[in-house]
Parts: C-alpha cells; sequence; structure tokens
C-alpha cells in the first residue's frame, strides 16, 4: 500500500513509542510482586511516550497542533491542523501485564479525522487509514464485517470503571444488548475496540464518556473499512460528546436502537 508522507510520519511515531513501550511491558511483571506495585512505573512509560510521539510528530509539522492524553493542549500556529494522540490506550491492561493496548495518533484537518494509526506493540499489528484511500492491517485491506442481524454478531462494549461512568445506565444497556447478540466482547481498548470493527473481528462496538484520544484514529478506520459511527444522539460530533456506537451499515443501525432502549420502569 502506499502512503502519505503524513501517515508515514505517523506510522514512524507510532512505532518508536510502541517500542518504549515493548521495553515497559516487559519489566511490568517483575513489579507486580513489588509492595509499590508499577502504578508510577506504568504512569512514566505513558508519559515517555507520548513525549516520544509529540517530538517526532512536531519535528516534521511544528506548525501543527497537538492533543494528547498526558499534559495540555499546544495550540498550532497553522490553526487547521491538530494531531490527536493516547500513548497508551490500554493503561489498566498494560498495568496488568495483559497485552492488550495500543498506541494512537490521528491527524485531525479542519475539524475532520483525516489520517489515523492505531499499533498494538504486544502483537505487533499496525493498522492504519487515510481519508479516502481505505483502512490496513501491516498492508491487509481491511473491510467490516458483513453479517446484517444482531443475532450472528459479537459486540464489543467498553465497561464503566469504578470512580466513572453512570454503571446503572450501561448495566441497562448490556442487559439489552445481551439478549440480542450471539456475544460480548471486552477487550479494555476502544482503540483496538474500534480497530476490531474495522478488521471485521467485532460487527459492532459502543462506548460512552470517551475522550477524543481514545478514539479519533478509530473513527476513521471503522469508515475506511465501510462501517458507520455515530454518537448516541444520532450525530457526527462523537469527539465531543464522548459516545459512540459502530458497525457496518445494518448492525450500527440496530445495535443503536437496542442500547438507547428506555430503562424499563419498576
Amino acid at each position: 500500500m502506499a502512503r502519505s508522507a503524513l501517515l508515514n510520519v505517523m506510522v514512524q511515531a507510532a512505532l518508536k513509542a510502541g517500542k518504549s513501550l515493548s521495553r515497559d511491558f516487559g519489566e511490568v511483571q517483575n513489579l507486580q510482586v513489588s509492595v509499590k506495585g508499577p502504578g508510577d512505573f506504568v504512569s512514566q512509560a505513558d508519559l515517555k511516550a507520548q513525549k516520544i510521539i509529540r517530538d517526532e510528530l512536531l519535528k516534521a509539522r511544528p506548525t501543527y497542533g497537538f492533543l494528547g492524553e498526558e499534559g495540555e493542549e499546544i495550540k498550532g500556529t497553522d490553526g487547521a491542523h491538530r494531531w490527536i494522540v493516547d500513548p497508551l490506550d490500554g493503561t489498566t491492561n498494560f498495568l496488568h501485564g495483559i497485552p492488550m493496548f495500543a498506541v494512537s495518533v490521528a491527524l485531525e484537518r479542519n475539524g475532520e479525522i483525516v489520517a489515523g494509526v492505531v499499533f498494538n506493540p504486544a502483537t505487533d499489528e499496525l493498522y492504519t487509514a487515510e481519508r479516502g484511500g481505505g483502512a490496513f492491517l501491516n498492508d491487509r485491506r481491511l473491510r467490516v464485517a458483513s453479517r446484517r442481524v444482531l443475532s450472528d454478531s459479537v459486540i464489543g462494549c467498553g465497561v464503566p470503571h469504578l470512580g466513572r461512568g453512570n454503571h446503572g445506565k450501561f448495566l441497562v444497556e448490556l442487559r439489552h444488548v445481551m439478549g440480542e447478540v450471539a456475544g460480548m466482547r471486552r477487550l479494555g481498548s476502544a482503540a483496538l475496540d474500534l480497530a476490531y470493527v474495522a478488521a471485521g473481528r467485532f460487527d459492532g462496538f459502543w462506548e460512552t464518556d470517551l475522550s477524543a484520544w481514545d478514539m479519533a484514529a478509530g473513527i476513521l478506520l471503522v469508515r475506511e473499512a465501510g462501517g458507520f459511527s455515530s454518537d448516541f444522539h444520532g450525530g457526527t460530533d462523537m469527539l465531543v460528546t464522548g459516545s459512540i456506537i459502530c458497525g457496518n451499515e445494518h448492525i450500527q443501525k440496530a445495535l443503536a436502537e437496542v442500547v438507547k432502549r428506555p430503562i424499563p420502569s419498576k
């Protein structure tokens, strides 16, 4: 596959950060037995990965803005372009030695995502997409799954954790969806969840209370693989509302209807 110069910059930044995370991931198991635990170590791994990405991206395009999970947003002099980065999506997995985490890098131009990279260094899976150019996994073209009914589908979801999200509302959504589908999955990384939809591994996915960096690259992957995404209001302001429902044309629509069913009265 032919990549643009900008996408090549993004890929190299993600791979370089991924190499750093891989080294740190190898140390996590050793730290599990310590009294202090690996929490502080993982925080530093996260910060280090973001610095690597930021330095690589801003070296290539110093006028672009930068929005990352760690630290304040950098306003670029360009005005039209912004990098949106999650250096370690799936921190809890990383912390516990579970090899399901990713580097996520997206490029926004005039409010629209035009390029995205999601890289899992533990599995060496590199997902890339450019607007109008398709989505790829390690240079293999991706398409969303073609199943048309929920009863045949495996659906991914995000589960609100301690201190975040509306647990009661999610449990109602989960109950509704579980009764309609062939299976439910929870990876622990929204970036990978969306990449799995693009790759046809998941038929659909929904989650709320996300940040822009959690899903910017993944949204483009799904779109370029032929999928559809909306927020919980049926609009396309996922990065603003923090909610997403996605799948192919049929599953996305059906999943949205099920997820938004009203809470049953007692």
